[in-house]
C-alpha cells in the first residue's frame, strides 16, 4: 500500500514537476535515517531524475517545486536567490492578535537554543522578513496568511512565535498565550478540546507558489488545496466560533 497516497501531482512538463506535499514526508533524505521515504525517492521512479529547488519542513504541507533538468534547476535557483519567487503560506494559529496586518522584520539564527529552534537574534541573526495578514478570526484562533520575503530555516514558525502565535500542531514552537479566561494557558492544553487538534503534522500549508517558467519565461502560478485534516479543522473552528465557543 502506498504510504503517501496524498502526494498529489499538480503540474508536470519537461522542465517542472509540482506536487502537493503531504505532512510527515521529508523533502530530502533524513540525516539520521537515510532509508526513510522522501520526495525524490518516491517520485524519481516515475519521473526520472529530479532536482530539489526549495524545501518544506517535514510536517509542512503544500506546493513543492522540483526541476526536471539541470538547466531548469539553475534558472529556478537564480529566481529564488534574487527573490523573484512569490510564496504564500496559510496557517491555522492559536491566538488573537490585535492587528490585521503586520510585517515582522526580525533577524533569525537557526539552531539557536537547546531545542534546536530558530531564534530571533538581533546581533548574530540573518535578515528575515515575513508579511502577515489575518484572513479570518474564529474565537481564539485565526487563519493567517504569511508571505516570506526571505527563506530562513523555520522562518514563518519563528516569526509567528515572536508575535505570540502558535501554529496548531507545532509542538516545537509552542508559546504561552493568554486565551480568553484561560490565564496563560498553553496551546497544547487548549487544543486538547475534542476536535481542536491535528492528528498528525501541523497546520502550516504552502498555498501558492509563483515563478517564471524556466523555458518560456512566462509567469506561472501553482496553488495547492488544503489537506483534508486542515480543511476539517478549519470548518470545526468556524462552526465553534459561530456557536459562541471561545
Amino acid at each position: 500500500m502506498d504510504p503517501y497516497p496524498d502526494l498529489q501531482v499538480l503540474f508536470c512538463d519537461p522542465a517542472l514537476l509540482v506536487v502537493n506535499k503531504p505532512t510527515g514526508l521529508s523533502t530530502l533524505p533524513d540525516g539520521y535515517d537515510p532509508h526513510l521515504p522522501h520526495v525524490r525517492r518516491l517520485l524519481e521512479p516515475g519521473y526520472g531524475r529530479l532536482w530539489i529547488v526549495h524545501r518544506l519542513d517535514k510536517d509542512t504541507t503544500g506546493v513543492l517545486l522540483l526541476a526536471r533538468s539541470a538547466e531548469a534547476h539553475r534558472a529556478l535557483n537564480t529566481q529564488f536567490d534574487q527573490h523573484e519567487v512569490h510564496k504564500v503560506y496559510h496557517a491555522l494559529v492559536f491566538g488573537a492578535p490585535g492587528w490585521r496586518e503586520q510585517t515582522v522584520d526580525l533577524p533569525l539564527r537557526p539552531n539557536g537554543d537547546r531545542h534546536h529552534r530558530t531564534v530571533v537574534d538581533p546581533r548574530h541573526g540573518k535578515p528575515a522578513i515575513t508579511h502577515l495578514k489575518v484572513l479570518e478570526r474564529m474565537g481564539g484562533y485565526c487563519l493567517v496568511e504569511a508571505l516570506p520575503e526571505t527563506g530562513r530555516t523555520h522562518q514563518i514558525r519563528a516569526h509567528l512565535g515572536a508575535c505570540g502565535l502558535s501554529i496548531v500542531g507545532d509542538k516545537l514552537y509552542e508559546v504561552k498565550i493568554e486565551h480568553q479566561s484561560r490565564a496563560k494557558a498553553s496551546p497544547a492544553a487548549a487544543l486538547s478540546t475534542p476536535g481542536m487538534s491535528m492528528a498528525k503534522g501541523m497546520a502550516l500549508h504552502s498555498r501558492v507558489l509563483e515563478v517564471n517558467h524556466p523555458l518560456t519565461g512566462e509567469r506561472v502560478k501553482f496553488k495547492a488545496p488544503y489537506p483534508a485534516e486542515f480543511e476539517a479543522l478549519l470548518q470545526r473552528l468556524r462552526s465553534n466560533a459561530a456557536s459562541g465557543w471561545a
